[in-house]
């Protein structure tokens, strides 16, 4: 297994193994000793090697037809290996028998006489075989008749003594070696063991089959010969096996020593390690949910081969605790593993929930999981497993079955329960619309070092197409304490902050792809040291659009450093470097305004507009003045407000307090009734167009507001 040989069903062979790791070369070497003994004690014999499927079987078949080989001299065992899955009716299975027996004997002269009497002995019967073409009720009476000519004095009898003379003269044993006689129908089964027990009963040839004892039983009671009664399946089979070989049980020591070492084999072949907290997780979940379902070799094997076919390029990319859980669901599971898929939402923490779930106790949703995993199949003894398994990947599931849930730390490590990775694990790979990890990370780089690079173009690319799984990403480096290029970050966010053409996401569409890099850019900044912060913001300020970013993004930094400490206590005054930075950004908002300035209200731009409710954040001076100077001129105060705030803001008020306040800020709302004065005193009248409506809305807003202030009726 050094070399991570899973891709098949072969046996573990001594060369594969290196050591015995699950005893199966001692036990083949007690079959070997028993056969010696039971040629000793008769001519002829079968001999049973039992024990379920994917227990090792063929893995001791393997070893001692190989042991017997390697060890041939004139006085040891030959081997024929025989395959009845090959045959499709009795002439074919007969003839292969005695072809295979015939091929087992040496090829030099002193062998000829008994390799021709065997031939002869075939020949002599297969024409019987005729009779029917394919298994049936027809085989019976066919191997009977067989029986019938060599019990007489018929040319197959003759060939049948001559066959026999000619092997007890040469004096060495022949072993008929056959595998998986579970596997055959009912009708193919009773003529297999009819041809071992009467057809192949010659001196010198033993056969050592190996079967399912519980599925062969089952086989049996589907025929018309024994009938659906365990007791004569039972009788029958102890009729044609002499000598049981039960496989050793496979003990959970073995079962632990062959997944460590398989689990071994998969990281080497992928250059991989794990750290002390993934061995943590993944011994949780094998000693939990994984230990029970790999009681055989063959799973085992099974299970790390999927593994280690589907990592491929994910190495890297996923965590690969999550992985081995995601591939165990796979193999084990397969319809409950096209359930992630189906409520990828649900589990992944971003559906909205049904009005009839969201008061539903965490009892409730595990039962509603347990009926889907039923209706999938998963058997009932297995459902717990299952279920702790998922929430072992999904922070919803954890949170139901009673522990904490840290979604976070299931994104840092880039877990399938994370929306930004879930895909990675269902189509093992990278899907196009993601960035693979190396990608990433050279893209960061690239931009560290200014130095140009596709990655990083790719980068600056998916931060405004796909702003906030990007965002979430720098954000998820930020809390590993990975190195950032926090300046270059900034800047690029900058130029790409008025281009974001990402879809909102979340609950009713609120989380922007503007506001994800309004709260992507408050945290950089922060990363950044005092001294540095307002050269960065004035750079960002450049633009129309970073203007209105590094006014957002100061406003925030100082609305946290103006806010109350966590006991309550007012906050030391603003720093110093926040008043150093207002001032340069005042002024580009200023320069980006020039055209403005002279221009009719109706003609500003979303983001002429937007630039205006920044500056209130910067230097709300300056705005004021700049916004009455506008007013003295040629804009009326009402169509002001009526650019300035939209229609369309239900269901949210049109003017609620934050509102009043941000227009104090800007325009002072003294100043604002003085000029608006004989509207506001003029009761609301019926409007006409929708324009109309809207000041008419604003109007009525005001004087509620100042109605609240003075004490008056409107």
């Amino acid at each position: 297994m050094a070399d991570a040989h899973f891709f098949n069903d072969e046996p573990f062979l001594d060369h594969e193994e290196g050591l015995d790791l699950l005893g199966h070369g001692q036990y083949a070497q007690h079959v070997l000793s028993l056969l010696d003994r039971v040629r000793a004690q008769t001519e002829t014999g079968v001999l049973a090697l039992i024990g379920s499927w994917g227990s090792g079987k063929s893995s001791v078949l393997g070893k001692v037809t190989r042991r017997l080989r390697e060890t041939e001299n004139s006085e040891g065992w030959l081997i024929a290996e025989l395959n009845p899955w090959l045959y499709s009716d009795l002439e074919s299975l007969t003839q292969a028998l005695f072809s295979e027996i015939r091929e087992a004997l040496p090829k030099d002269e002193r062998w000829s006489e008994a390799r021709q009497k065997i031939g002869g002995f075939g020949r002599a019967i297969s024409p019987l075989g005729k009779a029917t073409a394919v298994f049936g009720l027809d085989s019976e009476g066919l191997i009977q008749e067989v029986s019938n000519r060599v019990s007489g004095d018929t040319s197959a009898s003759a060939a049948k003594r001559k066959a026999e003379e000619a092997l007890r003269k040469a004096g060495r044993p022949v072993l008929v070696v056959m595998d998986d006689l579970d596997r055959l129908t009912p009708e193919e089964l009773l003529v297999v063991f009819k041809l071992v027990r009467l057809v192949g009963h010659l001196p010198g040839v033993y056969y050592l089959i190996s079967f399912d004892e519980r599925t062969l039983l089952d086989v049996l009671q589907r025929s018309e010969l024994v009938g659906n009664s365990e007791p004569r399946a039972r009788e029958f089979l102890e009729k044609i096996v002499q000598v049981r070989l039960d496989l050793p049980a496979f003990r959970e020591r073995d079962a632990d020593l062959l997944v460590d070492r398989s689990l071994a084999a998969v990281l080497a072949s992928h250059s991989l390690t794990l750290t002390p907290g993934e061995q943590q997780r993944l011994s949780e979940a094998y000693y939990r949910h994984l230990q029970a379902r790999l009681r055989t070799p063959r799973a085992i094997k099974r299970f790390f081969g999927q593994a280690d076919a589907t990592l491929g390029q994910l190495t890297g990319n996923v965590d690969i605790v999550d992985f081995l859980l995601v591939t165990f669901l796979r193999t084990s599971e397969p319809r409950a593993y096209q359930l992630l898929w189906q409520h990828r939402a649900e589990l992944t923490g971003t559906s909205v929930d049904l009005p009839s779930r969201r008061d539903e106790r965490p009892e409730q949703r595990i039962d509603r999981w347990r009926t889907r995993l039923q209706d999938a199949g998963v058997a009932e003894q297995h459902l717990d497993g299952v279920i702790g398994l998922m929430g072992m990947l999904f922070a919803p599931l954890r949170q139901a079955l009673g522990y904490g849930a840290n979604t976070q730390a299931i994104a840092l490590r880039r877990g399938i329960g994370s929306i930004d990775y879930f895909d990675r694990y269902m189509v093992f790979g990278i899907p196009d619309d993601d960035l693979p990890e190396h990608t990433f990370d050279t893209a960061l780089q690239q931009l560290a070092d200014a130095t140009p690079g596709t990655e990083a173009d790719e980068l600056l690319l998916r931060l405004r197409d796909d702003t906030q799984r990007i965002t979430r990403r720098i954000q998820y480096k930020r809390a590993a304490g990975a190195p950032l290029p926090v300046a270059a970050l900034l800047k690029a966010a900058a130029r790409q902050y008025g281009q974001l053409t990402s879809t909102p996401q979340g609950v009713f569409g609120l989380f922007t792809a503007d506001r994800a890099m309004d709260f992507l850019a408050k945290d950089l900044l922060t990363d950044l040291a005092e001294p540095d912060r307002p050269a960065i913001l004035q750079v960002m300020a450049e633009t129309p659009d970073g203007a209105v970013l590094a006014a957002r993004t100061l406003q925030r930094v100082a609305a946290r450093a103006d806010s109350d400490g966590p006991d309550h206590t007012p906050a030391a005054a603003a720093p110093d470097w926040i008043s150093e930075a207002r001032s340069p950004i005042s002024h580009e908002i200023a320069r980006h305004l020039t055209p403005a300035a002279g221009q009719p209200i109706h003609e500003l731009t979303e983001l002429e507009i937007t630039l205006i409710w920044a500056w209130r954040h910067t230097g709300p001076e300056d705005a004021r003045s700049w916004i009455h100077q506008r007013l003295d001129e040629q804009w009326t105060p009402l169509d002001l407000l009526a650019a300035l705030l939209p229609p369309d803001r239900a269901p949210f008020p049109l003017i609620d307090n934050d509102t009043l306040q941000s227009l104090d800020a800007l325009i002072g709302l003294e100043g604002l009734y003085s000029r608006l004065g004989p509207l506001l005193d003029t009761p609301a009248a019926d409007v006409g167009s929708s324009q109309d409506e809207h000041r008419a809305r604003i109007l009525q807003a005001l004087r509620e507001h100042r109605a609240r202030n003075t004490g008056q009726v409107t």
